[in-house]
C-alpha cells in the first residue's frame, strides 16, 4: 500500500483488490460514504445486496435506520465517514471470514490515515471483533469506550439487529448519542440544538 498517496490512489487500490476470494463474487466495491476527511468513522461488518448493487454502504433498511439517527443527531454528511471490515459482500450475506477481514485489513488502515477519526463507532459483533481483536460479546461491551492510540472507540449494536430485534433500539440510539456527546467533548461537533427531535422518535 505504500504507492497510495492520494484519495483517488486509494479508490483505484480498491477498485482493482483480488487479495480474497470475495472479488470474484462481487459486484461493485464498496468503499465509503459521507466525507473523505471526518471526525467519527462509523465501521461495519460488510457490504449486503443493496449496497453490492449501488457501491455504498449502509443503504439498505439498515443504513436507513442509522441515517434516520443519525439526522435526529444533528450528525451531518461533513461529520461522518462510514465503511465496512470488508469492502466486497460475502456470498449470502454470510459473516467475513477471518482471512477475507485479514485481506481488507491493509485498504482499511490507508482509509484511516485519510479519513483521520478521532471518534470510532464499530457497528456490531464482526466489527468489534475485527477491529479490536476480542471475542466479548457485542451485548457485553456495547456503549463502553475503548480509548487506544489516540482514538475514541465505542462497540454498538449494529442496526440490521435493531431491525430484528426492536426492543434493543433505545441501546443503540443511547451509543450514538454518546458518540455525539464525544464529540463535542473533543470540541469537533457544535452542541446539538435543545428542540431537536429525540433520535428514538418520541
Amino acid at each position: 500500500m505504500t504507492d497510495i498517496r492520494t484519495w483517488d490512489d486509494f479508490l483505484s487500490a480498491c477498485e482493482n483488490c483480488r487479495a480474497c476470494p470475495l472479488a470474484e463474487t462481487r459486484d461493485r466495491v464498496v468503499v465509503w460514504r459521507g466525507s473523505i476527511q471526518a471526525p467519527l468513522m462509523f465501521i461495519g461488518e460488510g457490504p449486503g445486496a443493496e449496497e453490492d448493487r449501488r457501491g455504498l454502504p449502509f443503504v439498505g433498511a439498515a443504513g436507513r435506520l442509522l441515517d434516520s439517527a443519525l439526522e435526529a443527531l444533528g450528525l451531518t454528511e461533513d461529520l461522518i465517514h462510514i465503511a465496512n471490515i470488508v469492502k466486497c459482500r460475502p456470498p449470502g450475506n454470510r459473516v467475513p471470514a477471518e482471512e477475507e477481514a485479514k485481506a481488507c485489513r491493509p485498504l482499511l488502515a490507508a482509509q484511516f490515515r485519510f479519513v483521520r477519526p478521532r471518534v470510532i463507532v464499530l457497528l456490531g459483533a464482526t466489527a468489534y471483533k475485527y477491529f479490536t481483536g476480542q471475542k466479548d460479546g457485542i451485548t457485553k461491551v456495547r456503549g463502553q469506550w475503548i480509548e487506544k492510540g489516540g482514538y475514541a472507540i465505542l462497540p454498538t449494536l449494529h442496526p440490521a439487529y435493531i431491525l430484528r430485534n426492536g426492543r434493543e433500539k433505545p441501546h443503540l440510539w443511547e451509543d450514538l448519542a454518546a458518540a455525539r456527546a464525544k464529540l463535542e467533548e473533543l470540541g469537533l461537533a457544535p452542541p446539538l440544538e435543545e428542540n431537536a427531535p429525540s433520535p428514538s422518535g418520541g
